[in-house]
Order: structure tokens, then sequence, then C-alpha cells
């Protein structure tokens, strides 16, 4: 097989601007660090990394959103906090008001102070997580969700929805709680029942607090009315149960001051003081109480008992009793139920901590493998580099020497 000069000369030519390439792409990789310039470098690991990169996108946004649901859950649990040791001194406060002995002047004082616990409790409902986002307003998070009416009274103006944010491929949280939830209601679970006196009595009858004999009776839930006749000097009571389908009234039964009245199946309670013919006093489930489960109205008919004037006044004076008792089960079972929010609040604190540590461990993991993958070995590239360069170096010299070959240099020597 023959070789043209020209054929020849191509084809070192061609070799040595092959080398120059190689050279060129190794000297890239060596200064920008980076081992695939393009795709065309290395398909496969090309694919590998777009991967990877957005697996690492992926999960630096979960890092953010896991800071974003952590600020947003503790700073609900330090509101919640707040809450409690605001109730526990309406509790203290209510049990101190209870004492015979103090005159109108110093109910009036701890009406006072009650009145200062009710707005300590609507600033702590209206809290933000320091973004601007309120805690207990839903997903209206913008707006303050309590606000007062021109009575006086405090109306939820949020929703009962709530924020939730994804923290995983295959976990989200939430970001806080409809304040409707944690103020205005009680759930059944937990809720103790509310005994309460009826707003016409006019006789001296005072209630006592639920006392639940058998915890399964499936009349514990029922709403009862004990309704007092006879005469004074025999007085009697029926117990109505309401929630009954049709709803059934005991016989007359005769009163005893103090003696346990017993409703349904699994619970009593007492009555003590003269009660007047055709007064009335009702033991309903913590949601459906009297008046309302929400705190704020639990807090202003306490408020209102505890101005009103009782020195002298017999009646007045078990009317104040009476409030001061259904007032303080509703704060209880209000207490309840934050604690069992702020527990909640507790468990999706800790889980956004845990997989804050999954995901850094995993980021970790993600960067390491994509900069194994993209940086360049400089150990073996620049080995590569002066090979090649010493390749290019000797197929020069070597073209140099082979160019002057020819047979004219015999010819007239």
């Amino acid at each position: 097989m023959r070789i043209s000069s020209a054929q020849f000369f191509q084809l070192n030519v061609s070799q040595m601007n092959d080398q120059q390439a190689q050279l060129a792409q190794l000297y890239q990789q060596i200064s920008s660090g980076t081992s695939l310039q393009t795709p065309a470098d290395n398909p496969v690991g090309a694919a590998q990394a777009v991967q990877l990169s957005m697996t690492s996108a992926t999960l630096s946004q979960y890092a953010t959103n896991q800071t974003t649901a952590l600020a947003s859950v503790q700073a609900e649990d330090q509101a919640l906090q707040s809450v409690s040791s605001v109730l526990t001194g309406v509790q203290t406060l209510v049990v101190r008001a209870g004492d015979g002995s103090l005159a109108d002047s110093d109910r009036s004082a701890l009406a006072t102070q009650l009145q200062g616990y009710r707005d300590q409790l609507v600033t702590l409902a209206n809290s933000n997580d320091g973004a601007g986002n309120y805690l207990f307003a839903g997903l209206n998070n913008s707006t303050a969700p309590f606000t007062a009416s021109p009575n006086g009274s405090i109306s939820y103006v949020g929703d009962s929805g709530t924020r939730q944010v994804q923290i995983a491929d295959s976990s989200s949280v939430s970001q806080g709680d409809a304040g409707s939830a944690v103020f205005m209601s009680v759930p059944s679970l937990g809720s103790a029942q509310v005994p309460s006196a009826g707003a016409g009595n006019v006789g001296t009858g005072a209630i006592s607090a639920v006392t639940v004999t058998d915890p399964s009776a499936a009349t514990n839930d029922h709403h009862f009315t004990i309704t007092f006749g006879g005469t004074p000097a025999a007085p009697t009571y029926t117990v109505t149960d309401s929630s009954a389908k049709p709803p059934t009234t005991t016989p007359a039964q005769a009163y005893t001051s103090g003696a346990s009245i017993a409703l349904g199946s699994g619970m009593t309670v007492a009555v003590s003081g003269t009660p007047s013919t055709g007064d009335t006093f009702a033991v309903t489930p913590g949601p459906q109480a009297s008046g309302g489960a929400d705190i704020f109205s639990t807090l202003d008919s306490m408020i209102a008992a505890l101005k009103t004037p009782v020195t002298g006044n017999p009646v007045a004076a078990v009317s104040l009793k009476n409030a001061l008792m259904t007032g303080s089960i509703k704060v209880g079972n209000t207490m309840r139920n934050v604690t069992t929010i702020q527990a909640s609040v507790g468990g999706r604190e800790q889980e956004v901590k845990a997989m804050q540590a999954v995901t850094q461990t995993a980021s970790l993991q993600t960067t390491s493998n994509l900069t194994d993958l993209t940086s360049t070995n400089m150990v073996t590239t620049i080995s590569q580099y002066l090979q090649v360069q010493n390749a290019l170096t000797g197929a020069q010299k070597a073209y140099v020497q082979l160019q002057n070959l020819s047979l004219f240099q015999y010819i007239n020597p």
C-alpha cells in the first residue's frame, strides 16, 4: 500500500490536533477542578450529576422548610406555656374569690385582676411567630384571629384550618393550631362535666362538682337537668336526661342538702342549701357547657359575678358561689385542652429536629457523591496531561524530522 506525502502529512497533523485538543481539555479540568465540563465528557456521569443536583436542591428546600417550621412550633410552644401560666393564675384567683370572708370591694379588686388575666390571654391568642404569621389564626395567618366586639366580648375571626409545611418526602407538620380549637372549645375526651345553676334561681341551693362513679357508663356524656319542687317543708327533685331519645325524667325524690344525686348510671352531683320550688341546675358535657366553652366568655361571666355586690344577700352570695364553681370547671377543661395541644406541639418540635438531622446527613452524602463524580482527580489528570504533552512534543519533533525525508535529497548530492 502506498501512502502519498499529502496523506502522510495530514495524518500527522490530525494526530497532533487531537493531542492538542486533549491537552486543552485536561488543562481545563485541572484549572477548574471540575472533570465534567460538558455532558459529552461523561454522558452517564452527567446524568448522575443532574440527578444528584436535583436531590441536593430538594434537600436544601426541605432544610429551609424545617427551619421555618421549627421556629413556628417553638413560638407556639412558648405561647402555650404562657397561656398555661395565666390559666394557673386564674384558678388560684378563683379559689381565693371563694373565701366567704371577703368584702365586696375585695371581690371587685379580684375582678380587676381577673380582667388583667383575660387581656393577657387575648394578647397571647394573637401571638405571631416573629415573621408576622399569627400562630392561632389557622390558614388566615395574616390577620389577628381574635377581636373585641363593641360590647367587649371576644370573637374568633380566623378559620379552622392549619398550615402544613413539608419537611421530607413523605412528612409534613402543622405550623400552628386554629385558635378555635385552643381557646374557643374543648374536646369531649378529657373534659369534665360542667355543673351550673339556672339563671332564674331564687333559692340558696349551691351545686358541687360532678363525681364520676363509672367512667364507662354510656350516659356520662348526656345533658341532665335537676328541677326542684315539692314544698318548703318537704322539697323534692327530679332529674331529666335531655340526651335520651326520648328524654326521660325520674320520679320526684326527697331532697336532702348535700346528698348525692344520681345522674344516669355513672355520675353523681350534690346540691346543698335550700333550693326554691322551680329552681333548676344543669350538668352538661364540657363542649356543650352552658354559656359557651370558650375561655373568654368563661372569664367574662366570672368577672361579672365578682363585680356584683353580695354582702347581706344570701341569694346573690350563692349565685356567686355557683358562678365560680361553673367557671372553675370550665377553666380546668381549657387547661387540660391547652396541655394536650402543647404535648402535640412538643411532638412536632421533636419530629422537625429529628428530620433536620436526617436531612443534614443526606445533604452531606449527596454533596460528597456529587463532588466525587464531578471534581477533578488532580494526581491522575496531571499525570495524563504530562503524558499527552510528552507525546505531542515527541510527535512534533518526529514530524519535523520526517517532513525532510525526500528522494530529492539524494539527487545531486
